[in-house]
């Protein structure tokens, strides 16, 4: 028996006899056809008089197919992925979250190990509806779970069904409706400009140049730390393009950037007259002003910088703030910029934040300005 396949995917015509395929056409014998079908099964069709007529039909069946492709690939996907526990398609989730480095990756661990597992992890992924997330949202309320945790590992889950209703595991998304737990940071404790002048001039001159660094330009930390003289890309504008992780103990991206990823902030002259005044003090190396103290070829060592600031604090050589942290100099900088009527917009992309949302819970007590003298302002534009 011979056969005629036509293009990839169509399937084959054929007669089933002894006669060659060039004399099919004169043959008595019907065409038959072989095709798999939308189930991906072998089928055969019998009794088409020309072969036209079997490669029309060969044809109508594969253009049938490729109309309705993605309903078959999900019946499949929903067949595999359906049935199996959040658990299992979660740490499957997990491996594609190749974006995430050292403190990000430990986090989510610590998330669905602690939190989501013990409460979702043997739930069936076809089970999961919005009643579903909304009781797992009150079951860490009843279990006392901060605010922020609660925030962070329903984030989590949003994802991970998320990813699962993009497959086609749900009509309707599981989380339709479900009021996410508020997440409310506390208020920033910030130093007032007389504090600041203390609190820089308080310590050596490694934290002298990060607190400027954090208070002039609004770096985290970790960036602070990496600051480096190519970063000055303007006299009035610095380049944050890494940090120093603190897992690794090695430069690496940004916080919520991609590798190669910055972000350009304002530049004070202050500010680029101590960058510029350390390192022409203690030198360079690759351009890096800080170094580990007992290595020169290491990065600058995380740890150090919360020495320096309980030392400072202990000696009660300067005012401080109640419940001030390091932190509240890179929070000086925000208050700096919010109270000379620089958009908040522009300080969250300055500090680097993910979500505007933050950088306005945060901060919205610095706003300038009340309803009261909104008014005022808007009435000025109404008098003709």
């Amino acid at each position: 028996m011979a056969s005629k396949t036509l293009a990839h995917g169509m399937g084959t015509y054929f007669k089933d006899c002894e006669h060659a395929q060039p004399r099919w056409p004169r043959c008595p014998h019907l065409y038959k056809i072989q095709y798999r079908n939308a189930a991906g099964k072998q089928a055969v069709e019998s009794g088409f008089e020309t072969d036209a007529a079997a490669i029309t039909r060969l044809t109508s069946i594969y253009n049938a197919k490729k109309a309705a492709p993605s309903r078959t690939s999900r019946a499949v996907r929903v067949a595999k992925y359906g049935s199996m526990r959040f658990e299992e398609y979660a740490r499957e989730w997990r491996e594609s979250q190749r974006h995430l480095e050292g403190s990000s990756r430990r986090h989510l661990d610590s998330l669905l190990e602690h939190h989501i597992f013990p409460a979702l992890g043997s739930r069936r992924m076809d089970a999961f509806d919005h009643k579903v997330v909304d009781g797992f949202i009150r079951s860490m309320e009843r279990n006392g779970a901060g605010l922020a945790t609660q925030s962070n590992a329903f984030d989590k889950v949003k994802s991970i069904l998320l990813d699962a209703h993009r497959l086609g595991l749900y009509d309707d998304s599981p989380l339709e409706g479900v009021k996410p737990p508020q997440y409310n940071p506390a208020k920033a404790v910030i130093p007032s400009v007389a504090q600041l002048a203390q609190i820089r001039m308080a310590g050596d001159d490694t934290f002298r140049l990060i607190a400027d660094l954090m208070s002039g330009c609004g770096l985290r930390n970790a960036e602070a730390t990496a600051v480096n003289l190519r970063g000055i890309v303007a006299p009035d504008v610095y380049r944050i393009s890494e940090q120093v992780n603190q897992t690794s103990g090695q430069y690496a991206r940004l916080k919520h950037r991609k590798p190669g990823e910055y972000r350009d902030v304002p530049l004070p002259a202050r500010t680029r007259q101590t960058i510029e005044w350390y390192a022409e003090k203690h030198g360079t190396v690759d351009g890096y002003l800080l170094r580990h103290p007992r290595d020169p070829g290491k990065p600058f060592p995380y740890y150090y910088l919360d020495n320096r600031w309980l030392r400072i604090k202990k000696a009660g050589k300067a005012e401080i703030p109640g419940r001030m942290v390091v932190y509240g100099l890179r929070h000086f900088f925000a208050s700096n910029c919010l109270s000379h009527n620089i958009p908040i917009t522009d300080v969250a992309e300055w500090m680097g934040h993910k979500n505007i949302d933050i950088t306005y819970k945060i901060y919205r007590h610095l706003l300038p300005g009340t309803i009261s003298a909104a008014a005022r302002v808007l009435d000025m534009g109404l008098i003709g």
